[in-house]
């Protein structure tokens, strides 16, 4: 484990940048830092953070930073588009040859893993396949769909994660075809992890905890209710492929009447140290050859 002085001197300004870490670690401050230092563009790495009817909510860098540094792949998504792995992995492609460096920051460890370690070429979804999946999903729970999958994609599935085990579901469903098969044929990586430098966040749990539990006060106070207002007005409803922005389910509950203000944003925060407990486990599974960075 590193610290963040040594690491930014260490940094090569030719070789493109990866840098991962749960939510609230400070990913997009370290981000800028680095593009203005060395040079570079930003490009979003985050699955909230790609929807346009989100900005305060999902923590996106404010207008300000944007006009600092280039950022992209930030807010270029339809709230009713449902935007995949597949899907991020193609708009970045022609950052590779932009002629300036990347600089890929994010939360969202299968967006890396798909840009290091290659996708497999799953066919999209049919909607009623989908549609099914959510119902038995509401209906059944997660257990139910994790128990007809094959053996080989349940063994090496989050059991935890209901968006994985539906995932796999419709893929089985839709193609009669596992998981694991389809990864077994994966083709190579557009950036493989040897011609990038990745750096991965590893925050003290305490120290994350506060500030996640600060940021969130301050999203309220920078208009996230109006956000969350506003989506509503707009037909929000929990199917849309947006709406798992951390804490929107609690605010929009306030919002109906549901709960107070006070619960919500209780609720809210919970919700988001769950978050960032599971995103801590999946990167330290999934990333142990990246460097890790200690913060604070």
């Amino acid at each position: 484990m590193s610290d963040k002085a040594t690491v930014l001197r260490q940094l090569s300004p030719e070789q493109p940048v990866l840098l991962a870490g749960p939510t609230g670690s400070g990913k997009s401050a370290l981000a800028l830092e680095i593009a203005q230092t060395q040079g570079g563009v930003i490009i979003n790495a985050d699955a909230l953070q790609v929807y346009d009817n989100w900005r305060v909510l999902t923590a996106r860098p404010s207008r300000e930073d944007e006009a600092c540094v280039p950022h992209h792949l930030y807010g270029h998504v339809g709230a009713e588009t449902a935007y995949s792995v597949g899907a991020w992995l193609r708009d970045f492609a022609p950052f590779l040859q932009c002629g300036q460096r990347p600089i890929i920051v994010g939360g969202t460890g299968l967006y890396f893993t798909a840009l290091t370690r290659g996708l497999a070429g799953i066919p999209p979804i049919p909607a009623g396949v989908r549609a099914k999946a959510d119902t038995r999903l509401a209906n059944e729970g997660p257990a139910a769909l994790l128990a007809e999958l094959d053996a080989p994609t349940r063994h090496r599935l989050d059991s935890a994660n209901p968006a994985r085990i539906q995932r796999a579901w419709e893929v089985l469903t839709a193609t009669g075809q596992g998981l694991a098969a389809w990864h077994a044929h994966t083709p190579a990586p557009i950036l493989r992890l040897g011609d990038a430098q990745p750096l991965l966040i590893d925050a003290d749990r305490d120290w994350l905890t506060e500030r996640i539990e600060r940021r969130f006060d301050a999203m309220i106070a920078a208009g996230a209710l109006e956000e969350v207002a506003a989506n509503l007005a707009a037909g929000w409803t929990p199917e849309r492929p947006s709406a798992k922005a951390i804490g929107a389910p609690e605010l929009v509950a306030y919002l109906k009447g549901n709960r107070s203000l006070k619960d919500a944003v209780a609720a809210g925060k919970t919700a988001t140290r769950q978050f960032a407990k599971r995103q801590r486990t999946w990167f330290r599974s999934k990333m142990r050859e990246w460097t890790t960075l200690a913060l604070p």
